[in-house]
């Protein structure tokens, strides 16, 4: 089901599926949508509700260029949408962007989590998404992608079957992310707002929320791929100063419901609300 949202100042798209108990899942970017989840979060919709969005400035939720989308207004909309929703708190299953979204919301709405489920969440301090960003560019640089790009742009592909190119295109930008780069051609296409991208990186300028996690109590379980450009020791350092089951995925890289299937759903499906 699907549906619009009216908050104050944005309108934003909500997508849910199955029955029972709800679990929010937050998408990642920021400025992405939730579509590139899909189909691999929606094997969790097993007697429990999941409840999409896509986040102000990203997707079906877009906004004017003077509207605000930074790291403040994205947790005052989950918020507002939890008010909506009726749910005294949220159980919520962050991913990537998502799972520090999930985090600052905790932070500042203690009161209203249930718990939280944090899959290849990004960073929760600056220095650690500069290594990312580091490694993440050097893996992208890897010599069986880069001949990979020149073979797709030499291939006239572009031209006489533009769809299939730009398919090809995609995967090839985002296999740095994978232990398995030819598994990114099975990763839903998906575009992210450069704006929306920037301005919420911008308003948490040089974050750090390690001297915080403490204060974050309810139950938790962190997933991380050991393969992942993000560096692995961010993820344990999170889950230890939240006091979280963590949970790494060998051979598996940023994306693990599509490279380990089978341990991402067995670890969330154990640990989210169910009927």
């Amino acid at each position: 089901m699907t549906r619009w949202r009216d908050l104050a100042t944005v309108r934003l798209f909500e997508r849910r599926i199955g029955t029972g108990p709800e679990t929010v899942v937050l998408h990642g970017g920021p400025g992405a949508h939730h579509d590139y989840l899909l189909p691999g979060f929606d094997a969790l919709a097993i007697n429990r509700t999941l409840i999409y969005y896509d986040q102000r400035g990203g997707g079906r939720s877009a906004v004017p260029r003077e509207t605000p989308v930074g790291w403040r207004e994205q947790v005052a909309d989950l918020e507002d949408l939890r008010v909506i929703w009726g749910l005294e708190r949220l159980t919520l299953a962050g991913y990537s962007w998502g799972g520090l979204l999930a985090l600052l919301y905790a932070l500042e709405h203690p009161d209203k989590v249930e718990r939280l489920a944090l899959v290849s969440p990004a960073p929760s301090w600056r220095a650690a998404r500069v290594a990312f960003e580091e490694r993440f560019a050097a893996r992208s640089r890897a010599a069986s992608i880069v001949e990979a790009r020149n073979a797709l742009q030499a291939s006239g592909l572009r031209d006489t079957d533009p769809e299939r190119y730009q398919q090809r295109s995609f995967a090839l930008t985002v296999a740095g992310y994978f232990h398995d780069p030819s598994l990114a051609a099975d990763l839903t296409p998906f575009r992210v707002t450069g704006r929306t991208q920037q301005e919420v990186w911008t308003s948490l300028g040089d974050f750090d929320l390690r001297p915080r996690l403490a204060e974050v109590t309810v139950p938790g379980i962190v997933l991380h791929g050991e393969d992942d450009p993000i560096p692995i020791d961010a993820s344990r350092t999170l889950a230890d100063g939240i006091g979280a089951e963590f949970v790494p995925i060998p051979a598996c890289g940023h994306v693990p419901y599509l490279e380990a299937p089978q341990p991402f759903f067995e670890a969330l499906h154990r640990f989210l609300p169910h009927g």
